[in-house]
């Protein structure tokens, strides 16, 4: 299965650039062990304060999907007001806390009363909201109305927000985990608010911007080595096996921060068998 993941080199071939013992990242997929090119590997150098798994959420794509789409999507502004759905996952926290740095007003949508209470307490948002709960739709509208909407989940709720725009509002599409699973996701009903709102709605990939990846993770370290970045991961431990287990933990909300399977130990370089 594709995956990207985070390895430590247990042996190099003639002319490679790397040395055993080196932590790398790269699109391997879901394996214990792969044989890769040089080309297709990144060396990870941590900044100060950082560590590894830190290239599979801040400064990897989870961070940079939020450092851009803030950015180059929703151009967000000093006082203007910010709502993250899917906000405790592992994309969610960061554009959160992009937000408040930027000096935004930061509203979040998670799903269980926990995540909020993280997200308000350990991240700082100025509120977060359960969708679960029979007064969200009330509770949101309470807010007001929102500039940047950073959509990771689709369906209802972009829906729903469609009716909250300011003049002039920015919908970043991230994703639609909402609605990857269903067998006929409904249309948008709300969208001529985009035409009266004068607003904009775009999508966009991380890798468009790959050639602006080192400046971003050189601002995104920052953010970790001072603190005003946090992070948390949600490690699921067990080897492999536990693959199954984890993965639909992304649909049923099971997880708070960067979901990570650990498929293996690291190797003991003092081994016989290396």
């Amino acid at each position: 299965m594709r995956a990207l993941g985070l390895g430590v080199i247990v042996e190099v071939g003639p002319g490679s650039q790397f040395n055993v013992g080196d932590n790398v990242s790269g699109v391997w997929g879901m394996t214990e062990y792969a044989v890769m090119k040089d080309k297709d590997l990144d060396k990870i150098v941590l900044p100060p304060g950082g560590v590894p798994l830190d290239f599979l959420s801040v400064l990897g794509t989870s961070g940079l999907t939020a450092y851009f789409g803030l950015k180059k999507i929703g151009e967000l502004k000093r006082g203007e007001t910010l709502v993250v759905s899917g906000a405790a996952g592992s994309v969610g926290t960061v554009a959160c806390q992009l937000g408040k740095a930027a000096g935004a007003k930061v509203y979040a949508i998670a799903g269980s009363d926990d995540k909020c209470l993280w997200l308000e307490q350990e991240l700082g948002v100025d509120k977060a909201f359960n969708y679960k709960s029979r007064d969200f739709h009330k509770d949101m509208k309470k807010i007001g109305y929102l500039d940047v909407y950073f959509d990771n989940v689709g369906g209802e709720i972009l829906d729903f927000l469609l009716t909250r725009l300011n003049k002039d509002a920015r919908i970043v599409l991230c994703g639609a985990i909402s609605a990857y699973n269903a067998p006929k996701p409904k249309g948008l009903q709300s969208y001529l608010n985009l035409i009266s709102q004068r607003a904009k709605i775009q999508g966009f990939i991380v890798m468009d911007y790959t050639l602006e990846y080192p400046a971003a993770i050189k601002e995104l370290a920052k953010g970790l080595s001072s603190g005003s970045i946090k992070r948390k991961f949600h490690i699921i431990k067990g080897g492999i096996e536990q693959a199954p287990v984890a993965l639909p933990m992304l649909f049923s909300g099971g997880n708070t921060g960067k979901l990570v399977v650990k498929v293996s130990e690291e190797p003991n370089f003092n081994s016989s068998k290396l």
